[in-house]
């Protein structure tokens, strides 16, 4: 049975079409229509470009796209680089990790306003209680005694009067 490979590029010039116009059709880039033709699968950094590669291509020689990507997955099941997935990340995830997948969850349109809300509820009320709190002091606790003195000739019994008016 042919590679992949091999399909690839035998129905390409059955259809009598340049590397170079399946690249503008399909928009792959010449050196991955190449690669692909050639069998040549290290060039790719994951087996997903390869299997949307191959699709793309296929569609466009209008080959089974199916049976296509079950032979590419069976081909690159013998491949060292390509045999298992990568891992998707290289360690134990810390409390940094677990915080920022938890904020990447949250619906930031409702959660912001709904934020603002309540720090503006939690000042109106702080605001409130120093308010209330500033009001109930006496104003004049804190002060020393007050000693009147009266001007020259007063006893210091009586309080000045204010002038009569005429």
């Amino acid at each position: 049975m042919p590679t992949v490979a091999e399909q690839l590029r035998v129905a390409r010039e059955a259809q009598g079409l340049t590397i170079h116009q399946v690249a503008d059709i399909t928009k792959i880039r010449t050196d991955h229509v190449r690669a692909l033709e050639d069998g040549n699968f290290g060039v790719f950094a994951a087996p997903v470009y390869i299997r949307g590669f191959v699709r793309t291509y296929a569609a466009l020689l209008k080959l089974n796209v199916e049976a296509l990507v079950v032979a590419l997955d069976a081909e690159l099941g013998q491949t060292e680089k390509f045999r298992e997935p990568p891992p998707l990340t290289s360690g134990q995830k810390g409390f940094l990790d677990v915080l920022m997948l938890q904020l990447s969850r949250v619906n930031w349109r409702v959660a912001l306003p709904s934020l603002g809300a309540a720090l503006l509820l939690l000042a109106g009320f702080l605001g409130y209680r120093a308010w209330r709190q500033q009001r109930a002091q006496d104003p004049l606790n804190g002060l020393g005694p007050g000693i009147h003195q009266s001007g020259a000739g007063g006893s210091g019994n009586t309080l000045p009067l204010p002038p009569a008016r005429k």
